[in-house]
């Protein structure tokens, strides 16, 4: 196997532990186990557990930036491009409810551990607060589309954490109608203002 795949592999692994686990409880002979490598060939690739979060951190931002171009391609309008933000707690349910949600589960955990990393993981929620800001300008909210884009963010978590804590797949379907009723609502009003 060549470096660029066993490096890869070694990111692919540790975000899932990161995720699964926590950072802080996930060491560097999980990572080695999960990939099947000797600790020296680990560390010619990671010199620190540090140095593999940034590299989850920026695999994750990539994937990100990746998601929202497909919803951006995918979604005609505006709402329908924030539609696809709220079904993700549907399309991920199973690991949410058993999780959490990975952005907010990193980003509170680093900040706990007054982490330096925390400010590049919480430029994953930047990469969301910023899009759905732009959905919603584009839906013609301009003069509150950032605080509908909190909106939104705060209440994706908030069902993400308390789905993870009851372990309630019925809550998380019936918060996602209930945002889905709310988005209808904010679309419908845009459309009586024309």
């Amino acid at each position: 196997m060549n470096d660029k795949a066993t490096l890869d592999r070694i990111v692919e692994a540790a975000d899932r532990l990161f995720y699964q686990r926590g950072y802080e409880h996930t060491s560097f002979s999980d990572i080695a186990d999960a990939v099947q490598i000797s600790r020296g060939n680990f560390y010619y690739h990671f010199k620190s557990k540090d140095e593999i979060l940034d590299a989850v951190i920026e695999v994750r931002l990539a994937n990100t930036r990746k998601m929202l171009d497909q919803w951006e391609i995918e979604g005609k309008q505006p709402a329908d491009r924030i539609r696809s933000f709220i079904r993700i707690l549907i399309a991920n349910r199973a690991d949410i409810k058993r999780y959490g949600c990975p952005v907010g589960t990193l980003c509170s955990e680093l900040a706990k551990l007054n982490h330096p990393s925390q400010g590049e993981a919480n430029r994953l929620f930047t990469l969301f607060r910023t899009w759905l800001r732009r959905q919603f300008e584009l839906l013609g909210r301009k003069s509150d589309a950032d605080a509908l884009a909190m909106h939104l963010l705060a209440r994706s978590q908030g069902v993400a954490t308390l789905a993870s804590a009851f372990h309630d797949e019925k809550f998380i379907k019936q918060e996602v109608k209930q945002m889905d009723d709310w988005l209808d609502g904010h679309a419908a009003n845009q459309r009586v203002r024309r």
